[in-house]
C-alpha cells in the first residue's frame, strides 16, 4: 500500500508536480489529486494505484512500507512514528 503523504513526498524527492506524475502514470490529474488527498492508504482502482507505484519506481523512488527494511542504496527519508513521550 501507499499513502497520500508518501505520494506527495515521493513527488517532492524527484521534483515533479501532480501533472507530471499523472502523465508518467497515464492517469488524469484529478485522479492523482484524489489519491493524494487522504492521510491514510490510497483507495481506488487497483490498476490506477499500480500505475502510480510503477511510475514512481521507474523515476527512482523506493516505496518503503511501515516496518519494512529498505534494501536499496541511495539517499532518502522515512517518517518516524511520533514518540508517546513528550
Amino acid at each position: 500500500m501507499i499513502t497520500g503523504p508518501q505520494m506527495r513526498a515521493a513527488r517532492a524527492l524527484i521534483g515533479i508536480d501532480q501533472k507530471t506524475l499523472a502523465k508518467l502514470a497515464g492517469l488524469s490529474v484529478p485522479t492523482i489529486q484524489r489519491m493524494e488527498a487522504g492521510s491514510g492508504n490510497v483507495r481506488g482502482v487497483v490498476d490506477s494505484l499500480t500505475k502510480v507505484v510503477e511510475a514512481l519506481e521507474f523515476a527512482g523512488i523506493e516505496l518503503i512500507g511501515e516496518g519494512s527494511v529498505s534494501t536499496a542504496s541511495g539517499r532518502g527519508v522515512r517518517l518516524k512514528m511520533p514518540s508517546s513521550k513528550h
